[in-house]
């Protein structure tokens, strides 16, 4: 297949961003009228019935300037049922007509799991999170997910302390959200790729957000999902993945802890319980033939990355805001963090980034007031209420 011409690209891109054309109109129209260009003249002079419906065709020059951000941005366009395409996405009935790609545009074609969950983790999700996308990577699984806070973020650096990740945002390139991720969607772009569907400009919005769902869901060979509250976010990227005939996993939770109640309830109907990488890498389709992949071996390198680039000198991974001055604001912090699953302290320390004697003082008057528990081994969890 050779490579699209500029106006076959404008064309496609004129037809996708005219209000009313969603994806399923949008490929219905290509196969119809065995273009873009053609289906853009059937609307123009009102000769399909669909035109009735959707609003006035998106002008040639509002196609052209978006095209020169992408250029300007060093950002790709990639169009449904042309070469670049992400082969897993294509397959959708819903695939979305184009695809705006700041980095490495092949990484959407490698395999792939999506993480997700809930923005408010607990230090033990967030740990769950890194540690899954780093040895994912370190057996060749890139991660996808969707650049929020809690296990997004954590994902994204997880995954790129051995391998690489894509970040599925809902805005445009030159939008990242939440505004305090501009640093990670900036080293992820040099060293991976963030994709959208929304053209430059776009500022996210909550109507946004489900179809930055379908991109998580549909490049990945699975889902993940760890700290799913109920009515959240992550459940309804888990449902689309089974839409699109993916393996859908749930790391437990504690009953205790509401964080924990979608992902749970996704095990109930059927998710496959994860503990583990080899949980995961054991249900992707290119995996299962592979016998010798949970032997005493070591693990399949993964493939050839660009090492991250560190910023002034730090780990890949852009640290946490500033910590509040205030101790009742630390309080919020560790009571944010910890969960019924025993927490290290030193990790609490470390994402709290207080002295150590300041963490201390706030546990100790936690427990004093019985809400957390001191256990072996210098770790702490959260106590359940009374009956």
């Amino acid at each position: 297949m050779t490579a699209p011409d500029a106006e076959t690209v404008l064309a496609c891109l004129r037809l996708a961003r005219t209000d009313g054309i969603g994806p399923v109109a949008y490929r219905r129209l290509v196969r119809t009228h065995g273009s873009a260009h053609s289906a853009l003249d059937m609307l123009e002079r009102g000769a399909t019935r669909i035109s009735r419906s959707v609003g006035p065709v998106c002008p040639r020059d509002a196609a052209l300037r978006e095209t020169d951000r992408l250029q300007a941005m060093g950002a790709h366009l990639l169009v449904h049922g042309q070469p670049g395409y992400p082969p897993l996405l294509a397959r959708l009935h819903d695939a979305p007509p184009v695809l705006c790609v700041l980095g490495d545009v092949t990484l959407l074609a490698n395999r792939m799991v999506g993480i997700v969950g809930g923005r408010n983790a607990s230090s033990g999700g967030i740990r769950m999170a890194e540690s899954l996308a780093a040895l994912l990577a370190a057996h060749g699984v890139d991660t996808v997910s969707g650049l929020a806070r809690g296990i997004d973020a954590a994902a994204h650096r997880g995954a790129m302390t051995a391998g690489r990740t894509v970040a599925a945002i809902a805005g445009g390139l030159d939008c990242p959200y939440p505004p305090e991720h501009g640093d990670l969607q900036d080293l992820i772009a040099h060293t991976g790729a963030v994709v959208t569907e929304a053209p430059p400009g776009t500022v996210p919005q909550a109507r946004h957000f489900p179809r930055r769902n379908r991109l998580i869901a549909g490049l990945g060979l699975g889902c993940v999902v760890i700290e799913a509250a109920l009515r959240s976010g992550s459940l309804i990227t888990a449902r689309m993945a089974l839409e699109y005939d993916r393996t859908v996993f749930a790391v437990p939770g504690s009953p205790l802890d509401p964080r924990c109640h979608g992902s749970n309830d996704l095990l109930r109907q059927g998710a496959v319980l994860t503990e583990n990488e080899r949980d995961i890498l054991r249900e992707l389709p290119e995996f299962m033939e592979e016998s010798t992949l949970f032997s005493q071996q070591a693990p399949r390198p993964a493939a050839p990355v660009r090492a991250p680039v560190p910023r002034h000198g730090s780990q890949p991974a852009p640290p946490p805001a500033p910590p509040p001055a205030g101790t009742g604001d630390l309080h919020e912090m560790i009571e944010g963090f910890l969960s019924f699953t025993p927490s290290p302290v030193d990790d609490l320390v470390r994402r709290c980034q207080f002295s150590t004697a300041a963490v201390l003082t706030v546990l100790s008057e936690m427990e004093i007031a019985g809400t957390i528990e001191f256990l072996a081994g210098d770790m702490v969890v959260r106590r359940p209420p009374p009956a």
